[in-house]
């Protein structure tokens, strides 16, 4: 951890983790997007509608919402090196499963469950932060974030050629079963190589499990009240799958299913007050407190950047072909150049925030996605193309900054807790995607940018409000109960 400069060509000490870190990421994303650029095979040899279509897109991401926030509080009590490896052998599982399908209903279940893989990614970003120091933890995380992002697009650019040199019918189901296998064996390699913590440091960890810690009273009700949008999410794709709208799901299963969440809402609700009853007794010791509104503006802030590019990226090649009539094949070229951002975009965002503070890099990108999503709203085919398509880029480049961001803050809010708060932003990037693709089922598309755009416009304002910078030290208490003041800046 005394390394003076931030080296990426090597393999030693922390670069070797992040390098592991980010390739395991990277495999998380070529599972979990595999079948999207397989999907036309799939619904031929499957006779599938549009509407069973739509159900295994929305299926792929329901379960990330809760996986994510179970994985970050499982990576803070067992470590990333057992949680990971457990994500990559389990999702090769499910892969394998949705390769050897032979119905709708065993697509539908295995691609719900391959839902889990999407978790993984808060694996990672405790696992960056026990090995980089605060200086370079932006970066870090962003090169994990980035990098590991690209897997999606990976996926797109080798599996249908993959498909096709296995040749026949069942070529889909040896380019997805292809996924699975490398999971499967990267999660050794990954178990084997990687370490909790450097030599001699330790690992932190939450004193209660099954909720966060919070330290006031004020900030145990905000926790409650930024509990209830992951809940409200789950519902709403309940509903999206329901008689009155794709009619995936009939309406006895559909009010089971809203039985089921407000049931997990209540237990989530009595955990958090068995884990945080305590403030209401007797108030934290000073140095062992943090503020809870931190996380929630970083909650807010990845669900206008990650929830914006969810959003995004599944509507921008219709949008293309739709609006200037180009090629399918440009189209979906135009569209994936969103995501290919990911690259320099999240690793830039974290630079920035190492070298200019969080604060006030969040504050820019939040103006930099308001300011590109308002002006793609006012595209039309009047536009040139090579306009409308640097547009786009524009505001990818200060969405995918934005997540570098809020992931070069996250470890920052208190150390035993960072699985548990990057579990919740990640959660909440999976909620802005919910909530912005319901957006667009019910306005124009110009409409849609425009109402992401005011979104984060009003995420700035409350960042410029209520959002600290970190303090320079930060308290963990240590096995024997002593308290260690540990630097962050």
């Amino acid at each position: 951890m005394n390394e003076q400069r931030f080296r990426f060509f090597s393999f030693e000490g922390k670069t070797r983790i992040l390098h592991l870190s980010w390739m395991a990421f990277f495999i998380s994303f070529l599972v979990w997007f595999n079948h999207a650029p397989l999907m036309a095979a799939i619904r031929e040899q499957f006779s599938l509608s549009d509407a069973e279509v739509n159900t295994l897109l929305l299926l792929n991401v329901a379960l990330t919402i809760p996986a994510r926030i179970l994985i970050g509080m499982l990576v803070d009590n067992l470590g990333p090196r057992k949680v990971y490896s457990l994500v990559l052998v389990l999702s090769g599982i499910f892969c394998l499963a949705f390769a050897l399908a032979d119905s709708f209903e065993q697509l539908a279940i295995t691609r719900f469950l391959l839902g889990f893989v999407g978790a993984g990614f808060v694996v990672g970003i405790r696992l960056i932060s026990e090995w980089y120091p605060a200086r370079e933890l932006g970066l870090a995380e962003g090169i994990y974030g980035g990098w590991g992002n690209f897997g999606a697009a990976f996926a797109g650019l080798t599996l249908p050629a993959l498909a096709l040199a296995f040749g026949g019918d069942e070529g889909w189901r040896c380019a997805v079963g292809t996924t699975g296998v490398i999971a499967i064996a990267y999660s050794a390699v990954f178990y084997l190589m990687v370490r909790d913590t450097p030599k001699g440091s330790t690992y932190f960890k939450p004193k209660k499990g099954g909720a966060m810690e919070v330290t006031s009273k004020g900030d145990f009700y905000l926790y409650l009240i930024m509990n209830l949008p992951l809940f409200i999410a789950l519902a709403l794709i309940v509903w999206k799958l329901g008689p009155t709208k794709l009619g995936m799901v009939n309406e006895t299963t559909t009010y089971m299913l809203y039985g089921l969440i407000t049931i997990m809402m209540v237990f989530q609700f009595i955990r958090i007050w068995q884990v945080n009853g305590h403030v209401f007794r007797q108030p934290v010791p000073e140095f062992d407190r943090y503020p809870f509104k931190q996380v929630a503006l970083l909650n807010l802030t990845y669900m206008a950047s990650f929830g914006s590019e969810l959003a995004v990226v599944s509507m921008l090649p219709l949008y293309f072909l739709d609006t200037f009539e180009v090629s399918p094949v440009l189209a979906g070229m135009l569209g994936g150049s969103f995501a290919l951002m990911n690259l320099i975009g999240r690793p830039g965002g974290g630079y920035v925030a190492d070298r200019f503070g969080r604060k006030l890099t969040i504050m820019l990108t939040m103006a930099g996605i308001a300011i590109g999503y308002l002006v793609m709203g006012q595209i039309n085919s009047s536009w040139p193309l090579a306009l409308a398509v640097l547009m786009v880029l524009f505001c990818s480049v200060f969405v995918q900054a934005g997540c570098g961001a809020v992931y070069a803050s996250v470890p920052l809010v208190k150390r035993r807790l960072t699985g548990q708060v990057a579990g919740m932003a990640g959660a909440y990037g999976n909620v802005g995607g919910v909530v912005f693709l319901l957006v667009l089922s019910l306005v124009s598309p110009a409409m849609f940018f425009v109402v992401i755009g005011v979104f984060a416009l009003a995420i700035l304002a409350l960042v410029g409000v209520f959002m600290d910078e970190p303090d320079p030290q930060t308290s963990e208490v240590m096995p024997d109960g002593s308290v260690r003041m540990i630097e962050v800046s």
